[in-house]
């Protein structure tokens, strides 16, 4: 998209198959609302029909911001992501909460720059953070079938011996084998248990070679207590360090530096804000 003129603020509010927009211009004056699938095909058609000389295209983070931010990227849309949190202070002062008024309230917060920009990550960067989700996933629910197998086997006087987490599963067999009853209800536990462990170690394969070819990540493991879990997540956090002015503000950044309240003559500084990536 090539455009001469920029008059034209658009706000989006994306829901999983319909996105609602609104185009105001530079007074604040409402131009168009409607609606459109929430594909990148069709926003960017849409904002091309009425809304040929849009500066700024605004949309709330959400579940499909970092798809349609990218790919509309690519077609050359002016598109803005803006904080969710931020966003919702402007936006609860309408009286009728509908996703027209939202795009509507987006369109002029994105007009008056009232927002907050958020970085949108690179594809490669959450896929990483993907992979890293989903074997932490894997690893929960590993862990409550552990879990839930001895408090079984406790029921039936059966106490495992803590012993290697690999050899979790022998162990268990061990002390079931005699028990026909315990084998019924315990072994496809155990099956379950066993597939988990291997779909983790896929995961942890594949996570081992992208830190070996990663110098950041081998640089962090480096440090004592950094494994290849810390280093990628690390990585996927920060992402660009050059948008920090300095180093201090990465520690805000990830919720490590502590509250504060000021009021009058009121001054105190609480516990760690852990405002920050709750992976991290």
């Amino acid at each position: 998209m090539q455009c001469t003129q920029w008059l034209n603020y658009v706000g989006l509010d994306v829901s999983l198959e319909e996105t609602k927009a609104c185009v105001v211009d530079e007074t604040g004056q409402t131009l168009w609302r409607g609606c459109c699938a929430s594909t990148p095909d069709e926003i960017e058609k849409l904002v091309c029909k009425h809304a040929p000389n849009a500066m700024r295209v605004g949309l709330e983070t959400g579940m499909l911001s970092v798809w349609l931010f990218h790919e509309l990227k690519k077609r050359r849309v002016p598109i803005i992501c803006i904080d969710a949190r931020h966003a919702k202070a402007a936006l609860s002062l309408q009286i009728n909460k509908t996703d027209a008024n939202d795009a509507q309230g987006i369109a002029q917060v994105v007009r008056v720059g009232w927002y907050r920009q958020v970085l949108v990550k690179s594809m490669d960067t959450y896929a990483i953070r993907a992979m890293i989700s989903a074997r932490a996933q894997l690893v929960s629910t590993a862990l409550k079938i552990k879990n839930t197998v001895r408090g079984l086997l406790k029921t039936f006087g059966l106490i495992l011996k803590i012993g290697s987490q690999r050899r979790y599963i022998q162990i268990a067999r061990s002390a079931i084998q005699d028990n026909p009853v315990l084998l019924t209800i315990v072994e496809p536990m155990l099956i379950a248990l066993g597939t988990l462990q291997e779909q983790i170690a896929v995961f942890d394969r594949a996570l081992c070679r992208r830190a070996s070819a990663d110098p950041i990540a081998k640089r962090l493991m480096t440090a004592p207590g950094v494994g290849v879990i810390v280093a990628l997540s690390y990585i996927g956090a920060v992402e660009d360090p050059h948008r920090f002015k300095r180093s201090r503000t990465v520690a805000a950044y990830l919720g490590l530096t502590p509250r504060r309240f000021q009021s009058g003559e009121t001054d105190r500084a609480g516990a760690i804000s852990r405002a920050g990536d709750p992976a991290m």
